[in-house]
Protein backbone atom coordinates (compact mmCIF):
# COMPACT_ATOMS: atom_id res chain seq x y z
CA UNK A 1 0.00 0.00 0.00
CA UNK A 2 1.21 2.95 -1.09
CA UNK A 3 1.77 6.06 1.77
CA UNK A 4 -0.59 8.93 1.83
CA UNK A 5 0.02 12.44 0.51
CA UNK A 6 1.52 14.78 3.14
CA UNK A 7 2.17 18.49 3.44
CA UNK A 8 5.74 17.83 3.85
CA UNK A 9 5.60 15.25 1.25
CA UNK A 10 4.53 18.25 -0.78
CA UNK A 11 7.45 20.04 0.21
CA UNK A 12 6.37 22.43 2.78
CA UNK A 13 8.04 21.94 6.18
CA UNK A 14 6.20 23.22 8.90
CA UNK A 15 8.75 22.50 11.47
CA UNK A 16 11.15 24.32 9.62
CA UNK A 17 8.78 27.48 9.61
CA UNK A 18 8.77 27.51 13.33
CA UNK A 19 12.33 26.86 13.58
CA UNK A 20 13.02 30.18 11.26
CA UNK A 21 10.26 31.93 13.71
CA UNK A 22 12.52 30.95 17.09
CA UNK A 23 15.82 32.09 15.42
CA UNK A 24 14.31 35.67 14.35
CA UNK A 25 12.59 36.05 17.60
CA UNK A 26 16.35 37.83 18.84
CA UNK A 27 15.95 40.77 16.13
CA UNK A 28 12.40 41.08 15.96
CA UNK A 29 12.75 41.90 19.63
CA UNK A 30 15.46 44.62 19.30
CA UNK A 31 13.29 46.35 16.08
CA UNK A 32 10.40 48.06 18.82
CA UNK A 33 8.88 50.98 20.14
CA UNK A 34 6.76 51.90 23.28
CA UNK A 35 3.38 51.54 21.47
CA UNK A 36 4.19 47.99 20.62
CA UNK A 37 1.66 45.42 22.28
CA UNK A 38 2.54 41.65 22.57
CA UNK A 39 5.23 40.23 20.78
CA UNK A 40 5.84 37.93 17.77
CA UNK A 41 3.40 35.05 17.21
CA UNK A 42 0.13 36.61 17.04
CA UNK A 43 -1.79 36.64 14.11
CA UNK A 44 -1.74 40.19 14.17
CA UNK A 45 0.44 42.59 15.15
CA UNK A 46 -0.64 45.32 17.98
CA UNK A 47 -0.15 48.90 18.06
CA UNK A 48 -1.46 51.29 20.87
CA UNK A 49 -3.04 54.02 19.20
CA UNK A 50 -3.56 56.08 22.23
CA UNK A 51 -0.75 58.21 21.29
CA UNK A 52 -2.24 59.73 17.75
CA UNK A 53 -4.81 61.62 20.53
CA UNK A 54 -1.92 64.11 21.01
CA UNK A 55 -2.11 64.75 17.29
CA UNK A 56 -4.98 67.91 15.90
CA UNK A 57 -5.63 65.88 13.24
CA UNK A 58 -3.37 62.62 12.55
CA UNK A 59 -2.95 61.74 9.37
CA UNK A 60 -2.07 57.87 8.67
CA UNK A 61 0.48 57.23 5.90
CA UNK A 62 0.92 53.46 4.40
CA UNK A 63 3.58 52.42 2.19
CA UNK A 64 4.54 48.74 0.71
CA UNK A 65 7.36 47.50 -1.73
CA UNK A 66 9.94 45.11 -2.16
CA UNK A 67 13.34 44.38 -3.10
CA UNK A 68 13.16 43.52 -6.84
CA UNK A 69 15.46 41.58 -7.70
CA UNK A 70 18.13 42.22 -6.35
CA UNK A 71 17.54 39.41 -4.32
CA UNK A 72 19.06 37.34 -7.00
CA UNK A 73 22.42 39.04 -6.07
CA UNK A 74 22.02 38.35 -2.39
CA UNK A 75 21.00 34.44 -3.07
CA UNK A 76 24.09 34.04 -5.56
CA UNK A 77 26.50 35.70 -2.75
CA UNK A 78 24.77 33.86 -0.13
CA UNK A 79 24.58 36.68 1.74
CA UNK A 80 21.55 37.28 3.03
CA UNK A 81 21.45 39.91 6.34
CA UNK A 82 21.93 43.32 4.59
CA UNK A 83 18.90 42.87 1.83
CA UNK A 84 16.76 43.62 5.01
CA UNK A 85 18.22 47.65 4.48
CA UNK A 86 16.80 47.56 0.90
CA UNK A 87 13.36 46.63 1.69
CA UNK A 88 12.65 48.86 4.64
CA UNK A 89 14.34 51.69 2.55
CA UNK A 90 12.25 51.46 -0.09
CA UNK A 91 9.14 51.30 2.05
CA UNK A 92 9.71 53.83 5.10
CA UNK A 93 11.45 56.34 2.38
CA UNK A 94 8.33 56.55 0.78
CA UNK A 95 6.68 57.82 3.94
CA UNK A 96 8.83 60.36 5.10
CA UNK A 97 8.44 62.55 2.12
CA UNK A 98 5.27 63.58 3.12
CA UNK A 99 6.58 64.04 6.19
CA UNK A 100 5.14 61.40 8.22
CA UNK A 101 7.01 59.42 10.98
CA UNK A 102 7.07 55.53 10.50
CA UNK A 103 5.35 53.64 13.10
CA UNK A 104 5.08 49.66 12.32
CA UNK A 105 6.30 47.54 9.45
CA UNK A 106 5.02 44.01 8.82
CA UNK A 107 7.18 41.65 6.20
CA UNK A 108 6.54 39.18 3.95
CA UNK A 109 8.62 36.36 2.58
CA UNK A 110 8.32 33.68 0.47
CA UNK A 111 10.87 30.78 -0.35
CA UNK A 112 10.73 27.45 -2.75
CA UNK A 113 12.33 25.87 0.99
CA UNK A 114 12.54 27.43 4.11
CA UNK A 115 15.80 27.22 5.36
CA UNK A 116 15.77 28.44 9.07
CA UNK A 117 19.50 29.96 9.07
CA UNK A 118 18.70 32.34 6.19
CA UNK A 119 14.88 33.47 6.73
CA UNK A 120 16.49 34.66 9.97
CA UNK A 121 19.37 36.29 8.40
CA UNK A 122 17.09 38.17 5.76
CA UNK A 123 14.71 39.25 9.08
CA UNK A 124 17.71 40.10 11.08
CA UNK A 125 18.74 42.73 8.30
CA UNK A 126 14.89 44.04 8.21
CA UNK A 127 14.97 44.32 12.21
CA UNK A 128 18.40 46.50 11.89
CA UNK A 129 17.36 48.83 9.64
CA UNK A 130 13.97 49.34 11.46
CA UNK A 131 15.58 50.12 13.95
CA UNK A 132 17.67 52.60 12.08
CA UNK A 133 14.85 54.17 10.90
CA UNK A 134 12.86 54.15 14.09
CA UNK A 135 9.78 52.08 13.29
CA UNK A 136 8.59 48.74 14.74
CA UNK A 137 8.96 45.68 12.90
CA UNK A 138 4.92 44.38 15.04
CA UNK A 139 4.78 41.37 12.71
CA UNK A 140 5.41 39.39 9.37
CA UNK A 141 4.69 35.91 7.20
CA UNK A 142 6.95 33.46 6.16
CA UNK A 143 5.71 31.09 3.32
CA UNK A 144 7.34 28.27 1.31
CA UNK A 145 6.21 28.19 -2.56
CA UNK A 146 7.74 24.71 -3.56
CA UNK A 147 7.08 24.59 -7.03
CA UNK A 148 6.63 28.20 -8.09
CA UNK A 149 10.22 28.67 -6.12
CA UNK A 150 13.75 27.26 -6.33
CA UNK A 151 14.27 25.75 -3.16
CA UNK A 152 17.02 28.57 -2.81
CA UNK A 153 14.86 31.14 -3.87
CA UNK A 154 13.13 33.91 -2.07
CA UNK A 155 11.43 37.50 -2.62
CA UNK A 156 10.22 39.56 0.06
CA UNK A 157 8.18 42.72 0.65
CA UNK A 158 6.72 44.74 3.04
CA UNK A 159 4.36 48.08 4.15
CA UNK A 160 4.45 49.95 6.75
CA UNK A 161 2.35 52.54 8.63
CA UNK A 162 2.78 56.50 9.18
CA UNK A 163 1.15 59.41 10.35
CA UNK A 164 1.77 62.84 9.96
CA UNK A 165 0.06 66.08 11.20
CA UNK A 166 -2.51 67.17 8.75
CA UNK A 167 -1.46 70.71 8.59
CA UNK A 168 2.18 69.99 8.22
CA UNK A 169 2.25 67.55 5.28
CA UNK A 170 5.10 68.20 3.14
CA UNK A 171 4.29 68.51 -1.30
CA UNK A 172 3.82 70.38 -4.23
CA UNK A 173 1.40 72.85 -3.12
CA UNK A 174 3.87 73.88 -0.63
CA UNK A 175 6.53 74.14 -3.37
CA UNK A 176 7.63 77.94 -4.28
CA UNK A 177 9.64 79.39 -7.27
CA UNK A 178 12.93 79.98 -6.15
CA UNK A 179 13.32 77.30 -3.86
CA UNK A 180 16.44 75.42 -4.34
CA UNK A 181 17.01 71.41 -4.20
CA UNK A 182 19.34 70.02 -2.03
CA UNK A 183 20.20 66.58 -2.99
CA UNK A 184 21.21 63.56 -0.57
CA UNK A 185 24.21 61.16 -1.66
CA UNK A 186 23.26 57.68 -2.10
CA UNK A 187 24.84 54.74 -0.63
CA UNK A 188 24.98 53.50 -4.38
CA UNK A 189 22.34 51.35 -6.62
CA UNK A 190 19.82 51.18 -3.82
CA UNK A 191 17.32 48.85 -5.00
CA UNK A 192 16.21 49.91 -7.97
CA UNK A 193 17.02 48.93 -11.54
CA UNK A 194 18.75 45.53 -11.00
CA UNK A 195 17.12 43.96 -14.55
CA UNK A 196 19.03 46.29 -15.95
CA UNK A 197 22.23 45.97 -13.98
CA UNK A 198 21.91 42.30 -13.68
CA UNK A 199 21.74 42.43 -17.79
CA UNK A 200 24.33 44.71 -18.44
CA UNK A 201 27.06 42.80 -16.22
CA UNK A 202 26.49 39.16 -16.50
CA UNK A 203 24.50 39.19 -19.68
CA UNK A 204 26.30 41.38 -22.03
CA UNK A 205 29.70 41.94 -19.87
CA UNK A 206 29.88 38.39 -18.59
CA UNK A 207 31.66 39.66 -15.54
CA UNK A 208 31.15 37.71 -12.36
CA UNK A 209 29.96 38.86 -8.69
CA UNK A 210 33.33 37.52 -7.33
CA UNK A 211 35.63 39.84 -9.86
CA UNK A 212 37.65 42.66 -8.23
CA UNK A 213 36.75 45.71 -10.31
CA UNK A 214 39.75 48.49 -10.21
CA UNK A 215 36.89 50.81 -10.65
CA UNK A 216 34.97 49.94 -7.99
CA UNK A 217 38.09 49.67 -5.33
CA UNK A 218 36.16 46.04 -4.67
CA UNK A 219 34.50 43.14 -5.93
CA UNK A 220 31.70 43.46 -8.22
CA UNK A 221 29.59 41.51 -5.81
CA UNK A 222 30.49 43.43 -3.18
CA UNK A 223 29.07 46.69 -4.27
CA UNK A 224 26.04 45.62 -6.34
CA UNK A 225 25.17 43.96 -2.47
CA UNK A 226 25.90 47.70 -0.48
CA UNK A 227 22.64 48.48 1.06
CA UNK A 228 20.31 50.97 0.68
CA UNK A 229 20.91 53.96 2.75
CA UNK A 230 18.06 54.47 5.11
CA UNK A 231 17.30 58.58 5.31
CA UNK A 232 13.70 58.12 7.19
CA UNK A 233 14.63 59.57 10.81
CA UNK A 234 17.58 61.52 9.35
CA UNK A 235 14.71 63.60 7.22
CA UNK A 236 12.34 63.47 10.25
CA UNK A 237 14.40 64.99 12.30
CA UNK A 238 16.16 67.54 9.69
CA UNK A 239 12.01 68.46 8.99
CA UNK A 240 11.35 68.81 13.06
CA UNK A 241 14.47 71.14 13.00
CA UNK A 242 13.91 73.68 10.12
CA UNK A 243 9.78 73.65 10.68
CA UNK A 244 9.68 74.71 13.79
CA UNK A 245 8.80 78.03 12.74
CA UNK A 246 5.59 79.73 11.07
CA UNK A 247 7.33 79.97 7.84
CA UNK A 248 8.65 76.00 7.76
CA UNK A 249 10.79 76.67 4.97
CA UNK A 250 11.00 72.89 4.14
CA UNK A 251 8.34 72.30 1.58
CA UNK A 252 8.56 69.10 -0.54
CA UNK A 253 10.71 65.82 -0.53
CA UNK A 254 11.13 63.48 -2.77
CA UNK A 255 12.39 59.40 -2.82
CA UNK A 256 14.89 58.95 -6.00
CA UNK A 257 13.44 55.40 -6.74
CA UNK A 258 12.25 53.67 -9.88
CA UNK A 259 12.21 56.40 -12.29
CA UNK A 260 15.38 58.11 -11.24
CA UNK A 261 15.73 61.20 -10.56
CA UNK A 262 13.53 63.94 -12.73
CA UNK A 263 10.17 61.84 -12.75
CA UNK A 264 10.48 61.09 -8.90
CA UNK A 265 11.07 64.75 -8.39
CA UNK A 266 8.36 65.98 -11.16
CA UNK A 267 5.61 64.31 -8.69
CA UNK A 268 6.30 67.06 -5.93
CA UNK A 269 6.32 69.90 -8.85
CA UNK A 270 3.01 71.79 -8.88
CA UNK A 271 2.13 72.07 -12.96
CA UNK A 272 2.99 76.08 -12.37
CA UNK A 273 6.32 75.82 -11.90
CA UNK A 274 9.75 73.69 -12.98
CA UNK A 275 13.11 72.70 -11.94
CA UNK A 276 16.14 72.85 -13.36
CA UNK A 277 19.00 70.03 -11.77
CA UNK A 278 22.61 71.11 -12.08
CA UNK A 279 24.37 67.83 -13.46
CA UNK A 280 27.76 69.71 -12.69
CA UNK A 281 27.30 69.95 -8.88
CA UNK A 282 28.10 66.04 -8.14
CA UNK A 283 29.98 63.20 -9.43
CA UNK A 284 27.99 59.45 -9.77
CA UNK A 285 29.89 56.56 -8.05
CA UNK A 286 31.50 54.55 -10.93
CA UNK A 287 29.41 51.83 -10.49
CA UNK A 288 26.84 54.10 -12.86
CA UNK A 289 29.20 55.03 -15.13
CA UNK A 290 30.47 51.41 -15.45
CA UNK A 291 26.33 50.57 -16.35
CA UNK A 292 26.47 52.79 -19.09
CA UNK A 293 29.91 51.81 -20.23
CA UNK A 294 29.50 48.55 -20.43
CA UNK A 295 25.84 47.93 -21.38
CA UNK A 296 26.36 50.91 -24.25
CA UNK A 297 23.44 52.73 -22.04
CA UNK A 298 22.38 56.55 -22.96
CA UNK A 299 22.69 58.45 -20.14
CA UNK A 300 18.68 59.52 -20.61
CA UNK A 301 18.11 56.05 -19.94
CA UNK A 302 20.56 55.73 -17.42
CA UNK A 303 19.03 58.23 -15.91
CA UNK A 304 15.51 57.11 -15.58
CA UNK A 305 15.96 53.89 -14.29
CA UNK A 306 19.05 54.58 -11.54
CA UNK A 307 19.10 57.23 -9.10
CA UNK A 308 23.16 58.39 -10.34
CA UNK A 309 24.46 59.12 -6.68
CA UNK A 310 21.25 61.05 -5.35
CA UNK A 311 18.93 59.05 -2.97
CA UNK A 312 16.79 61.62 -1.25
CA UNK A 313 16.08 65.57 -2.49
CA UNK A 314 14.69 68.12 0.02
CA UNK A 315 13.11 71.21 -1.44
CA UNK A 316 13.06 74.31 0.60
CA UNK A 317 13.49 77.70 0.63
CA UNK A 318 17.30 79.05 -0.18
CA UNK A 319 17.36 80.56 3.37
CA UNK A 320 17.55 77.14 5.17
CA UNK A 321 19.97 75.52 2.18
CA UNK A 322 23.07 75.54 4.49
CA UNK A 323 21.29 74.61 7.70
CA UNK A 324 19.79 71.09 5.71
CA UNK A 325 23.14 70.48 4.39
CA UNK A 326 24.69 71.14 7.83
CA UNK A 327 22.41 69.01 9.30
CA UNK A 328 22.93 66.19 7.42
CA UNK A 329 26.50 66.19 7.04
CA UNK A 330 26.24 65.63 10.84
CA UNK A 331 24.51 62.60 10.46
CA UNK A 332 26.88 61.34 8.04
CA UNK A 333 24.91 62.07 4.85
CA UNK A 334 26.71 64.33 2.49
CA UNK A 335 23.98 66.79 0.56
CA UNK A 336 24.40 69.70 -1.86
CA UNK A 337 22.44 72.15 -3.73
CA UNK A 338 21.88 70.60 -7.03
CA UNK A 339 19.11 72.94 -8.46
CA UNK A 340 16.18 75.52 -8.54
CA UNK A 341 12.43 75.85 -8.91
CA UNK A 342 11.74 77.73 -11.20
CA UNK A 343 8.63 79.90 -12.29
CA UNK A 344 7.87 78.28 -16.09
CA UNK A 345 4.63 76.00 -15.87
CA UNK A 346 4.95 73.10 -16.50
CA UNK A 347 5.69 70.90 -13.75
CA UNK A 348 8.74 69.29 -15.37
CA UNK A 349 12.11 69.08 -14.07
CA UNK A 350 14.97 68.84 -16.30
CA UNK A 351 18.61 68.10 -16.22
CA UNK A 352 20.95 69.98 -17.73
CA UNK A 353 25.41 70.34 -18.07
CA UNK A 354 27.25 67.25 -17.58
CA UNK A 355 28.58 65.36 -13.89
CA UNK A 356 30.99 66.16 -12.68
CA UNK A 357 34.52 64.24 -12.84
Amino acid sequence: MSEGASYAAAGVDIEAGDRAVELMKEWVAKATRPEVVGGLGGFAGLFDATALTSYRRPLLATSTDGIGTKVAIAQKLDKHDTIGFDLVGMVVDDLVVCGAEPLFMTDYICTGKVVPETIAQIVKGIAEACVEAGTALVGGETAEHPGLLKADEYDVAGAATGVVEADEVLGAERVRAGDVVVAMASSGLHSNGYSLVRHVFFDRAKWTLDRVVPELGTTLGEVLLTPTRVYAKHCLELIQELNNTDDRPLHAMSHITGGGFAANLARVIPAELSVRIDRSTWTPAPIFGLVGLLGDVALPELEKTLNMGAGMVAVLDPSAADAAIQALAARDIPAWVCGEVTATPGGTVALEGAYAK
